[in-house]
């Protein structure tokens, strides 16, 4: 019986990670702390200065995405984080990708 509500709360647990944040914790976590700036902006400074720009979710998702996929300072929302830490690289994500780790971050209260 313990073996079973063992194997019952570890695959409870298992979904309650969502795949943005699994992906997100696999890729951008190097850099990007959830609650701290490290090397690069948190995640809470990214959303909220994205959810500033844009409070709807599919813009959100769509222009954090796209910028993330071909960084471009002349874009970028985040100029005084270029300043400090250099503009973030292209790093090869596919779309789907960077639009799964966008809506996590829109989605998740840091």
């Amino acid at each position: 019986m313990k073996y079973i509500l063992f194997f019952h709360i570890s695959i409870s647990s298992l979904y309650a990670i969502s795949y943005g944040e699994l992906l997100f914790n696999g890729n951008c976590i190097t850099c990007h702390s959830k609650t701290k700036s490290i090397s690069a902006p948190s995640l809470v400074e990214i959303k909220k200065r994205y959810i500033n720009a844009f409070s709807n979710k599919k813009e959100f998702v769509d222009y954090m995405a796209k910028w993330v996929q071909h960084p471009n300072k002349d874009t970028s929302l985040m100029q005084d984080s270029i300043i400090k830490y250099e503009i973030m690289p292209e790093l090869g994500f596919d779309k789907d990708t960077l639009e799964q780790i966008s809506k996590y971050i829109y989605e998740t209260n840091f």
